[in-house]
């Protein structure tokens, strides 16, 4: 079977090719096939699982040919399925196959259904080559490729200002990051003559700390963009202007878990730099507060959910940067958060539906009813990711908790103060979530008659759901994730100044806190159908992305436009000027010279007359002064 590694990315590659080049010829059966490419290669990889398992060198490599061979640059396109990556491989093929059953329904009315599908399998493709490459170069294709699915995803109704608007401020945004990723790349090259991780990790030992500082804050740039982190996050808010699918897509299983997996692949040059280790750290336990704040004032309940995924991811980040005491941990959120965001997501997009595309939470209210499956499903992811026990973001979560307040010295208390609080807000903005969709008083347009989604659409919610209740428990219990990962991120024998149980029941009571607050301001008062303009300072500020879009136009955008501007000048009046300067002298020296061209002959004798005589005055004067 290790032969066929290819087949995990060939096969939804496959899909999107003939999708795309079939056009209108296979609108009939497109979804189908994108479907079928999704589950085929969600087949390939538990068999890849299964022999994996069987092995006692656990990790399978395939080089597939030489790839660029060029003077001292050689790299091979090889694939490389270990323990880290096929956990990736398994979440992005088995939760993306259930997007991709979804969308048959969510987009059954949509006349480019076909095109649709074709994007989310090249979207499935460009992931897997990003998780499974054997090398940065091959990463960095899948990275480039996943942008711009995404940008193609996101936009995909294009014919809406705010779709397209959106989809060019993700493309961006995320080549911000692309840039940090490849001047990495530039780094390694120089410093290690190679691009495999083999040769990189082997290598990093005998580099200097800086140029291991340099590479790991470049890479830490990549990551916050293609995962939407301070202070590159704001992308991820105008993205769910796409199809709720590419929301679950993007925001549970894919684009935005490969700059976590980017550092956890990176770990042993994460491992020799702490500054870099550090900055993660920061930019984690900064991203998930960031993005619960901003959650608590979104009452589009898909942003809601998109600052969830930032709070989120934030906790994965700031997991990783804890070094080998929190990799296995960072990447147990990860695939624990993938069932349970995917579910909230489809459960919302079935909200939508049912709806008549209403978004706006203050116009729902009393649907648990009316979406008795939506409702449970809903549900359970709710409770997930709050971290109830025994349901599976209590296991990650805590365990990230934990581990960060282990960290040495002061960090361990400002760490795990800030994900313990992370917590309570997480609570408290779900659960305000929860209460005006499913409870209270009907708040929705007359013309609105709430129905249950299809059963196309509910059997992946209700798979979601399963997993969101069960998958923290069977990959936490016992190490069982860690002990799989080792190989991989390394061991960490785990010490706690607190015991673990104490910790647990203080996140509980948090979390306690954070819903009783929450049903304190909206479960036991009427929810007004607009919102009200007379607030706090802190709910303006969060209303408005803690002004995130502001700070990059003020820091970022402006002065880079004026740059551009002088540069512009620079090259018109300096460089352009230089050279029409030149021309017009030229011009200017042809011009006299022409005069001298009348075409009368007694004016070219005259010339030679008085050429003549002073070459003869010239050679008499040389002759008198000798």
């Amino acid at each position: 079977m290790t032969d066929f590694t290819w087949l995990l990315v060939a096969l939804p590659a496959a899909g999107a090719l003939i999708l795309l080049l079939g056009g209108r010829h296979t609108d009939r059966w497109g979804h189908l096939l994108g479907c079928a490419a999704a589950l085929a290669s969600f087949g390939v990889g538990l068999a890849l699982l299964a022999n994996m398992v069987c092995r006692s060198d656990r990790a399978i490599h395939q080089n597939l040919f030489s790839w660029v061979p060029v003077g001292g640059l050689q790299v091979d396109f090889g694939l490389q399925v270990d323990q880290l990556s096929i956990c990736f491989a398994l979440l992005i093929t088995g939760v993306g196959s259930l997007i991709h059953i979804y969308s048959i329904g969510y987009m059954a009315d949509d006349p480019d259904r076909r095109r649709f599908f074709a994007y989310l399998n090249l979207f499935l493709a460009a992931m897997l080559l990003l998780v499974v490459a054997d090398n940065y170069l091959g990463l960095y294709v899948g990275w480039e490729g996943v942008g711009l699915a995404s940008y193609l995803l996101i936009g995909f109704w294009y014919q809406r200002p705010s779709a397209a608007t959106a989809a060019k401020k993700a493309f961006v945004m995320n080549r911000v990051g692309d840039v940090g990723l490849a001047l990495a790349m530039f780094l390694m090259f120089a410093n290690f003559g190679t691009l495999s991780f083999a040769g990189v990790f082997s290598a990093a030992p005998g580099a200097g700390r800086g140029v291991l500082t340099a590479i790991g804050l470049l890479m830490l740039l990549g990551a916050c963009a293609k995962s939407a982190q301070v202070p590159l996050q704001a992308w991820l808010f105008d993205a769910m202007e796409g199809p709720t699918p590419v929301s679950a897509l993007i925001h549970a299983a894919t684009m935005v878990t490969a700059g976590v997996y980017l550092i956890v692949r990176s770990n042993p040059l994460y491992d020799l730099s702490p500054d870099a280790q550090l900055a993660v750290v920061i930019v984690g336990a900064a991203t998930l507060l960031f993005g619960a704040i901003v959650g608590c004032a979104k009452d589009d309940i898909k942003r809601a959910l998109a600052a969830s995924t930032i709070s989120q991811i934030g906790y994965m980040v700031l997991a990783a940067g804890l070094g080998p005491a929190g990799y296995a941990f960072a990447i147990l959120h990860l695939l624990t958060h993938g069932f349970f965001k995917a579910g909230l997501f489809l459960g919302s997009g079935a909200v939508i539906h049912a709806m008549n595309d209403e978004q706006d939470m203050r116009r729902y209210g009393g649907l648990r009813t009316f979406l008795p499956v939506t409702f449970a499903t809903f549900g359970l992811g709710y409770l997930a990711i709050i971290g109830v026990p025994p349901l599976a973001g209590f296991f990650s979560k805590d365990a990230i908790i934990e581990a960060a307040l282990g960290a040495g010295g002061i960090r361990g208390p400002i760490l795990g103060g800030a994900a313990m609080l992370g917590a309570g807000i997480t609570a408290f903005y779900m659960t305000r979530v929860m209460l005006m969709t499913f409870f209270g008083e009907k708040r929705w347009a007359a013309d609105a008659h709430p129905h249950e989604a299809p059963a196309v659409m509910t059997w992946p919610m209700i798979l979601l759901a399963v997993g969101s209740v069960f998958s923290g428990g069977l990959l936490a219990v016992g190490g069982t994730l860690q002990h799989w990962l080792e190989p991989v991120v390394g061991v960490h024998e785990a010490s706690h100044a607190v015991p673990a149980w104490v910790i647990s029941v203080v996140a509980i009571i948090v979390v306690g806190v954070g819903i009783a607050v929450a049903y304190w301001a909206f479960g036991t008062r009427p929810v007004p159908d607009a919102a009200p303009e007379k607030v706090s300072v802190l709910t303006v500020a969060a209303r408005r992305d803690l002004y995130g879009d502001a700070f990059n136009e003020e820091v970022f955008m402006r002065p880079g436009g004026q740059v551009t501007r002088a540069l512009v000048e620079i090259d018109n009046q300096g460089v352009d000027g230089s050279v029409n300067a030149l021309a017009a002298l030229v011009s200017r020296i042809s011009d006299g010279l022409r005069g001298l061209q009348t075409g009368f002959a007694r004016s070219y004798a005259l010339s030679m007359l008085v050429g003549a005589a002073l070459v003869a005055a010239a050679i008499l004067a040389v002759q008198l002064w000798a």
